[in-house]
């Protein structure tokens, strides 16, 4: 990957500034213009002075922002905020510019120079799985109508990139970028009212269905030519939202619901829209072309009498494949395809069914047509998105876990007092429970509203596993997690739904992740998970499955032990995880609790997941993708396909390039890693927590201060409360506000 050339040398940045500054001369007047450009170039020369060590009065510029009335001040932040937004744009379009060279055809090139040759490459691709995960943290503050005109601006940019002068409506893009920038200068910035569940839903389905839906099936044929024969379908996208219930009240089953049948409406619409379209292109005529069997037995099973398609089959088969997607979107979500069909057919019980009426078409067609094109790329849709469009993860906080299962034993009179209990008595307990095909729960019992709540999310997911397919929901994130007792409670819990199922080999459809969030739980991480792997039950389940996943947290752990910490401790836990799972002969895929900002694991994830340490990506990896990030990374196709294809290519290349250090420079860069993280650690933890003789309480007062904290908690930024508490510990203050 090419390295970033300055900021100062971004001819984005010159560019939109320069047109800014028009749109502020036009709609602002001259005087705000001009009070703007002498405090940008005040700012600039102090700057400079200060960078440079000087501390003489021409350091010390007057920015002359007393002189600005109030009205003229809002509208200079307005325009400075206006600035940075552009500028970020540019930035960002600089990284991904960067990261071009990260396509898959130059990893493969790269790694069969270093003698790992395709099939190597094809055995790891057949299981591997890479997932960019989007989740609703509140780290995005621009209004969506802000984020459409930024990804227009976007896209306008690549047109000129590529020497166009005109937009395909015949606009000069010069001048279509100048108006977007002056509805920019218009538009309202902050949401007056807060966000609720459902707007984060619609938010993430509209990267969904408007730009993964069409980029991924593109970059698998991209990716096809690159391997040289048809690659499995290794990357799909997930999403939290809608399933995050830690510390947000507001996600119950009824947003669980909500947001699975929106996920299943956009993605069923979008396979009828493809399906008709593919009507209009498959005009194959019986006079010209001898028809495979197989399609006249789809063609006539349709119930398509049409006198003027007598002739064509594959319009007679597609005319009911597209009457039995109507049904399966009338069954899944009450809602009416897109167009209204003349057929009636019978819902498809599977996306598998749906994949291999497609592929009886394809194998249909002449050598020229059964590859790639129209159908082969939503064949590919169907291999990645199945009926649900993106894996929703359900995530709670294992505190949670513990009262549920604790009242759920009480009321069943099995243990009166399961908190009181040592990890040793809880594990015995829930074995024991585990292996009970008896129900806890029951309906003549009065549950408190927090258990309710929990049990009806479980039934939810059970029911959606029943309508739409079982990857729908695959995964349950334990927040906290610090102990085996804390992801067999998941499966009890899971039990009570009929999710996990007991017997000589017990079964678990969803499977329960610990996420290890502090320095101590990373460090702690490998115990825990020798200690799961050693009950019997859950290794029948692990090998049965092939693999476990483990989720580590960046933000949390740097809140807890400082950023060089963190990262170090993120690293010797994976490190340390990778025996334990060889041991187990269980398959290790690590989730990754990454942000935006650096302290939260943020920058390219090119680079993060090449940097992984050795032996711990395997081919599997799942990434969060937050907040800011989500524009950033996959506000328009083209900035989509080159992040999805860097994170593919770097998870082939940390997976196969073979080790380059020796062990003794392992050794001692390791040793020298230990002592200073332990030295920046006890410093961290003395100044933000007083563990030293310092005062947290004056910490906390500064951090109260010099921060825009309260002003962030009253921003509509997120659905969820800004805090788990009314404490103002440092402890209690969420690592994402």
């Amino acid at each position: 990957m090419a390295s970033l050339p300055a900021i100062a040398n971004n001819s984005d940045i010159r560019f939109l500034g320069t047109l800014l500054g028009d749109v502020i001369r036009s709609y602002g007047g001259p005087r705000l213009f001009e009070a703007t450009e002498t405090i940008r170039k005040a700012s600039v020369e102090r700057h400079r002075g200060l960078a440079e060590g000087r501390t003489d009065d021409h350091a010390a510029v007057d920015l002359s922002l007393e002189k600005l009335s109030l009205d003229e001040t809002l509208d200079f932040v307005r325009g400075f905020m206006l600035f940075s937004m552009l500028a970020n744009l540019a930035e960002d379009r600089q990284g991904i510019a960067a990261e071009h060279g990260a396509d898959l055809a130059s990893a493969i090139a790269q790694l069969e120079a270093e003698g790992i040759d395709r099939t190597q490459v094809r055995a790891l691709l057949d299981h591997a799985l890479i997932v960019p995960v989007l989740t609703a943290h509140p780290t995005e503050v621009r209004r969506k109508s802000m984020i459409d005109h930024r990804n227009r601006i976007a896209e306008l940019l690549a047109l000129r990139d590529a020497g166009r002068d005109t937009t395909p409506d015949g606009d000069r893009v010069d001048d279509a970028i100048l108006r977007q920038i002056a509805l920019l200068w218009q538009t309202r910035v902050l949401r007056r009212d807060r966000l609720y569940v459902t707007d984060e839903v619609d938010t993430a389905l509209s990267y969904l269905r408007d730009v993964f839906l069409p980029a991924l099936p593109a970059l698998y044929q991209r990716w096809d030519r690159a391997l040289g024969e048809r690659t499995p379908s290794f990357l799909k996208p997930g999403s939290w939202i809608g399933g995050d219930r830690d510390g947000n009240p507001y996600v119950t089953a009824d947003s669980l619901k909500t947001a699975l049948a929106r996920a299943s409406e956009a993605v069923l619409g979008y396979y009828c829209q493809a399906v008709h379209a593919l009507g209009a292109e498959l005009s194959i005529s019986t006079e010209h072309a001898v028809a495979d069997p197989a399609v006249e037995a789809l063609a006539a099973a349709s119930g398509d009498d049409a006198t003027s398609r007598a002739d064509e089959p594959y319009r007679r088969a597609l005319s009911g494949i597209y009457a039995r997607l109507a049904a399966t979107q009338q069954k899944l979500t009450g809602k009416a395809a897109p167009r209204p069909g003349r057929l009636t057919g019978a819902p498809y019980a599977s996306p598998a069914d749906l994949r291999a009426d497609l592929v009886t078409l394809a194998h249909g067609l002449g050598t020229a047509l059964k590859t790639g094109g129209a159908l082969g790329r939503l064949i590919r849709a169907v291999e990645t998105f199945g009926f649900h469009l993106a894996t929703l993860d359900l995530r709670q906080n294992s505190a949670v876990h513990e009262r549920v299962v604790a009242e759920l034993l009480k009321v069943s009179g099995v243990e009166p007092d399961y908190l009181a209990l040592d990890e040793d008595a809880r594990v015995a307990l829930l074995r024991r429970e585990l292996a009970n095909a008896r129900p806890l729960t029951t309906r003549f019992a009065a549950y408190s509203d927090e258990t309710a709540g929990e049990l009806a999310i479980l039934q939810a997911a059970a029911d959606a596993h029943a309508a739409y397919g079982p990857a729908c929901i695959t995964n349950y994130i334990v927040s906290m997690a610090q102990s085996v007792s804390d992801l067999l409670e998941v499966n009890l819990l899971l039990k009570e739904v009929g999710l996990y199922r007991p017997g000589d080999t017990p079964t678990a459809a969803i499977m329960a992740v610990p996420l290890f969030e502090t320095i101590g739980d990373l460090e702690a991480a490998p115990a825990v998970m020798t200690a799961w792997f050693a009950l019997p039950e859950i290794a029948t389940i692990a090998k049965a499955r092939g693999h476990q996943e483990v989720m580590i947290g960046y933000s949390d752990s740097n809140k807890d032990g400082g950023y060089l910490t963190s990262t170090w401790q993120l690293s010797k836990a994976s490190t340390a995880l990778r025996p334990v799972f060889e041991q187990a002969g269980v398959g290790m895929q690590l989730f990754h609790g990454r942000g935006g900002a650096v302290g939260r694991g943020g920058g390219s994830a090119f680079a993060a997941i090449r940097a992984q340490p050795v032996g711990t990506v395997q081919g599997r990896i799942r990434i969060t993708e937050q907040g800011e990030v989500i524009a950033a990374k996959y506000g328009t196709r083209d900035a989509a396909m080159t992040n999805l294809e860097a994170i593919a290519s770097a998870t082939l290349l940390a997976s196969l390039e073979p080790e380059r250090l020796s062990n003794a420079d392992t050794t001692r860069f390791c040793a020298a890693m230990d002592w200073l993280s332990d030295t920046a650690f006890h410093s961290y933890r003395d100044l933000v927590y007083g563990t030293v003789g310092g005062d947290e309480r004056g910490f906390r007062t500064f951090f109260r201060q010099m921060t825009p904290i309260a002003e962030i908690a009253g921003l509509k930024i997120g659905s969820r409360p800004a805090s788990r508490t009314k404490s103002d510990r440092i402890e209690d203050l969420r690592a994402i506000p």
